[in-house]
C-alpha cells in the first residue's frame, strides 16, 4: 500500500515491504498478521490544527456561517477523548449548527517520481482530454469502522462486528462486506481523513456539495460549477442527478438543484422525481423523454415555431424579468433533449445486455450507476448518483431509505434487514466494483473521476437505545473513495487515530475535499465564478494532490 505524504517505502529482509515515516520508526506492512502493522500513524501534519468545540458560531444573512478563528496546533487526540453524543435524542433542532468550527487547511507534499519534461507532457496530455464525473453521493453518512478503515483492536463497544480483509493492495485493509471493492483496490484511493464540526444532515449536505464549510444560500454546487466551466455538447444535457433524496436529509434546493447564483443553465436534470423513476422498474423512461409517441420531430418543430410566434407578443414589462428569460432558457433546453436521439439512447438502459445489469445488480442503486455510465459514454460531464440502495423487483420489504443508521424502525445498523448494513452494504459493494471494472474496460476510467462519500461518517461509540443498535452523526473523521481520472490507486491518504474517532494525519477539510475534485476534473480551484464575477473563488480549498 502507498501511503500519499512524507512517506519512503523499504525492502525487508525477507520479501516484505516495510514502510518508514520521516518522523517515526517503522512499521510492518504485511498483507496478514496484526492489522495494525499497517502504514505508521504519524504525528500532526505541520499546520494541521483540532478546533475544540465553539459556542461562538453565528449566521449571516446571506446564510454562510461566521465559524471562530483556527486555535493553536494541538497534539494528537487520544483514545480516551470523550465522545460527544450526537444521538438522535441529543440533536432537538436539526435547523442548529452543533459545535461548529473550523479544520486548518494542510498542504502535502508528494515525491516527484517524474522529471518535468515528462510532467509537462503528461500535463497538456490530461488538458486535451475531456474529463466526466461520477459523484456516488452516499448521503446519511456511512459508518467508517465498518467499510473503509476497520479499527479490529479497537474496544469492543466500538469496533462492531464485522472483521477487516486484505485488498489487493498489500497492507489495505477494509471492512468484511466489502469483498468486491477489496479485489479492485489498485483502482482507487481512499481517504481517511475527511472531517468538519457540522453533525447535522441539511447543512453537512451542502457543505459536501458546494465543497465549503460556509455555504451561501445561492452557492452552486461542484457539479454546476463543472459543467459551467466545462459545457458538454449542445444535445446533451452537461449535469444529470439521478434519485432523489429519500427521507429528511434532503440539502436546500439551491445546493443541489437550482444552479444557485450561476442560474438555471447550471443546473442538473433531475430523473428520478418519484422513487419508481428509475432503470430498475420496468419500461423505464425518463419523464424528459416520455413524450406522446404519435409526436414526430416535425410536430415537435412546428410547436416550437408556434411558442416563438407567441412569445413577442408577450409585454416588455414582462419579457425583461429575469424569471421570463429562466423559463426561456429551460424551453430552449427542454427542445433540445426532445430532438437529441444521442440524449434518449443513453438513457435506453433496457439495450443493455442481461448479464451486464446483473453484474451491477438489478436494484435502483445498481441500475443507476449503469445509467451513469451510459451518460458518460454520450458525453454528459457530470452525473450524480444517490446511493439509494431501492429494490429489485423481486424484493418484497420496504428499502434502505438513506445510510444513516441509528438503529431506525428497531433494525440493527448490523441486521441484514432493510436498515441494517449487512444488507445494504454488499449490495452497493458489488455495483460500485462493476462500475469500476466497466469503466476501465471500455477504456472511460483514465478520463472519469469516481467519487464515492456522503456527508459525515458514524459514532465510533455504538449507541445501544432500548429498540435496536446504531451509530449516530459523526463529522470529525470519516472516509471517501476517489477513482479514475488519473488518480493514483491502491493509495490511502490520511489516517485517523486507533479508533477513527478524530484524524491524526492529513485532514481534508470540505474545501479541500472540493478543490481535488475540480482540479482533477481540470479546473483551477482559484477560478472566479461568484456573481459579480471576481469576488469568490470556486474554492477557497487546496487539492489533496497538489504539488
Amino acid at each position: 500500500m502507498r501511503r500519499l505524504g512524507n512517506l519512503t517505502k523499504h525492502q525487508g529482509n525477507q520479501s516484505k515491504q516495510r514502510y518508514q515515516c520521516q518522523n517515526g520508526p517503522p512499521k510492518s506492512a504485511a498483507t496478514h498478521g496484526n492489522p495494525h502493522d499497517g502504514p505508521p500513524r504519524f504525528p500532526p501534519h505541520s499546520g494541521f490544527c483540532l478546533i475544540p468545540h465553539h459556542k461562538n458560531v453565528s449566521m449571516t444573512s446571506a446564510g454562510s456561517v461566521t465559524l471562530p478563528p483556527c486555535a493553536p496546533k494541538s497534539q494528537s487526540r487520544k483514545t480516551t477523548t470523550p465522545l460527544p453524543d450526537y444521538s438522535p435524542q441529543s440533536l432537538r433542532s436539526r435547523r442548529r449548527l452543533l459545535h461548529a468550527g473550523a479544520i486548518g487547511m494542510a498542504g502535502t507534499q508528494l515525491p516527484r517520481l517524474l522529471n518535468l519534461p515528462q510532467l509537462l507532457a503528461a500535463d497538456q496530455q490530461s488538458a486535451r482530454t475531456p474529463k466526466s464525473c461520477i459523484f456516488v453521493f452516499q448521503y446519511g453518512g456511512l459508518s467508517q469502522l465498518d467499510s473503509w478503515d476497520p479499527k479490529p483492536h479497537a474496544p469492543a463497544d466500538l469496533r462492531g462486528p464485522y472483521k477487516p480483509i486484505a485488498t489487493a493492495t498489500p497492507g489495505l485493509q477494509v471492512g468484511e462486506l466489502m469483498p468486491a471493492l477489496a479485489a479492485v483496490s489498485d483502482k482507487y484511493c481512499v481517504i481517511r481523513s475527511m472531517s468538519h464540526r457540522v453533525p447535522v444532515h441539511n447543512v453537512a449536505n451542502e457543505m459536501l456539495l458546494a465543497g465549503s464549510s460556509t455555504p451561501r444560500r445561492d452557492s452552486p454546487s461542484l457539479g454546476s460549477i463543472i459543467t459551467r466551466l466545462q459545457p458538454a455538447q449542445a444535445a446533451i444535457p452537461p449535469y444529470v442527478w439521478l434519485q432523489k433524496f429519500g427521507g429528511g436529509a434532503a440539502p436546500a434546493e439551491a445546493a443541489y438543484r437550482s444552479g444557485g447564483f450561476l442560474g438555471i443553465n447550471s443546473s442538473p436534470l433531475l430523473i428520478g422525481e418519484q422513487h419508481l423513476d428509475n432503470p430498475a422498474t420496468p419500461g423505464f423512461r425518463p419523464t424528459p423523454f416520455a413524450s406522446a409517441p404519435d409526436i414526430s420531430n416535425s410536430r415537435l418543430q412546428a410547436r416550437r415555431q408556434l411558442l416563438n410566434n407567441i412569445t413577442p407578443q408577450i409585454p416588455p414589462e414582462l419579457s425583461a424579468d429575469p424569471a421570463a428569460e429562466r423559463l426561456h432558457q429551460l424551453q430552449n433546453r427542454a427542445f433540445s433533449l426532445l430532438q437529441s436521439s444521442n440524449a434518449a439512447n443513453a438513457f435506453h438502459v433496457d439495450a443493455e445486455p442481461d448479464h451486464v445489469r446483473d453484474r451491477y445488480g438489478r436494484h435502483p442503486f445498481g441500475q443507476n450507476l449503469l445509467l451513469a455510465r451510459r451518460l458518460v459514454e454520450a458525453g454528459v460531464r457530470l452525473v450524480s448518483v444517490v446511493a439509494w440502495m431501492g429494490l429489485a423487483p423481486n424484493d418484497r420489504f420496504v428499502s434502505v431509505e438513506t445510510w444513516d443508521m441509528h438503529g431506525n424502525a428497531g433494525i440493527s445498523i448490523f441486521d441484514n434487514g432493510w436498515n441494517g448494513l449487512g444488507w445494504a452494504l454488499p449490495r452497493a459493494d458489488a455495483a460500485m466494483a462493476t462500475l469500476l471494472e466497466d469503466l476501465d474496460d471500455r477504456g472511460l476510467l483514465d478520463s472519469t473521476l469516481v467519487v464515492m462519500a456522503g456527508e459525515f461518517g458514524r459514532t465510533p461509540r455504538i449507541s445501544r437505545g432500548a429498540s435496536a443498535i446504531g451509530r449516530d452523526h459523526w463529522p470529525n473523521c470519516y472516509s471517501a473513495m476517489l477513482a479514475g481520472a488519473g488518480i493514483p490507486g491502491g493509495t490511502v491518504y490520511g489516517a485517523s487515530d486507533e479508533t477513527a474517532a478524530w484524524v491524526r494525519d492529513q485532514p481534508v477539510s470540505p474545501e479541500d475535499f472540493g478543490a481535488t475534485i475540480l482540479a482533477t476534473m481540470g479546473i483551477d480551484p482559484r477560478t472566479r465564478l461568484s456573481p459579480d464575477g471576481f469576488t469568490l473563488p470556486a474554492s477557497t480549498g487546496q487539492s489533496i494532490f497538489d504539488l
